[in-house]
């Protein structure tokens, strides 16, 4: 039996994020259900132009319930994917149980095969919700292993800020020729997503490695392990040319993508997370190797 919407006093806005009032309804809608805040990218350039935003408004301009699309091209076993993605699905708990996230789902994804998008991507922490939409789950992995011997010849690296206006350039216009990190699975373009992340998680760094012009996305912690998160370039260097520019010895290494450009192996493991990638479309691919998606391509 079809659910009936019970949307009562409410206003479905589509394309809305041209509109101040509307993208700050966003915004205060994600800081409220997830405690996330995706304000800043307003100052890293905006929002993706490919989004196409889903919603309920109340009387108040406030948004009971949301989904975005947007283009999202990425690598699966080296073909580039016409994909789209779906990020900011949420609904305000008093609208919950009417309806309304099934009908701004099934709207997003209507759009999305109107656009002629053949996979559609999200992530997730409820696997079961989307599956009644075609989605499935896809594994993904992480690869660990020791360091290499860091090379001679790199350059030292600088650290990058998103939020000053010069490097705030530098990284778009890196973003804008970048390679994919990865033959097995990675995104072809994710700028609006790597800019906020680098902002949502304070342990990030971000370094520029100016002879290799690559922006290097990684963590260490307190025990030595190196994080390597993402590799923006059009040429992805070795990661021992990487280490030695940031100019650390790590006690061991993780790369969070599968490292197939980086001159170096490392032993895969399966990701201990409970948000999970979701692919609706190209029937039953999965990566041929193990593999992730870097998490600055999160959304």
């Amino acid at each position: 039996m079809a659910e009936r919407l019970d949307g009562a006093g409410l206003t479905f806005r589509q394309d809305y994020f041209g509109d101040p009032a509307g993208w700050a309804a966003l915004v205060c809608l994600l800081r409220d259900i997830f405690g996330i805040d995706i304000g800043p990218l307003q100052q890293l350039g905006g929002p993706d132009p490919t989004s196409m935003p889903f919603g309920w408004f109340d009387a108040e301009g406030e948004i009971a319930a949301n989904i975005s699309a947007f283009a999202l091209p990425f690598i699966l076993n080296g073909r580039i994917v016409h994909a789209a993605g779906l990020q900011s699905g949420a609904v305000r708990p008093p609208w919950r149980g009417r309806g309304l996230y099934r009908d701004v789902t099934v709207k997003a994804l209507d759009w999305c095969e109107k656009q002629g998008f053949e996979a559609v991507i999200l992530y997730t922490d409820k696997p079961s919700l989307y599956e009644a939409y075609g989605f499935r789950a896809i594994p993904l992995h992480r690869y660990e292993g020791t360091a290499p011997a860091p090379s001679s010849s790199a350059a030292p690296a600088r650290p990058l800020l998103p939020t000053n206006a010069d490097d705030l350039a530098l990284l778009q216009s890196l973003l804008k020729r970048r390679s994919p990190v990865s033959t097995s699975l990675a995104v072809t373009v994710n700028a609006a997503m790597f800019l906020i992340n680098t902002q949502l998680d304070p342990d990030v760094r971000i370094s520029f490695l100016e002879d290799r012009q690559a922006a290097i996305a990684w963590k260490i912690d307190e025990a030595g392990r190196f994080s390597l998160l993402d590799v923006v370039a059009a040429e992805i260097p070795p990661l021992a040319v990487i280490l030695a520019g940031l100019e650390i010895a790590p006690a061991s290494v993780e790369v969070l993508f599968r490292p197939d450009k980086l001159g170096w192996e490392g032993v895969p493991h399966q990701l201990e997370s409970g948000t999970r990638l979701m692919l609706r479309g190209l029937g039953d691919a999965t990566p041929d190797f193990p593999a992730m998606l870097s998490p600055m391509a999160e959304f």
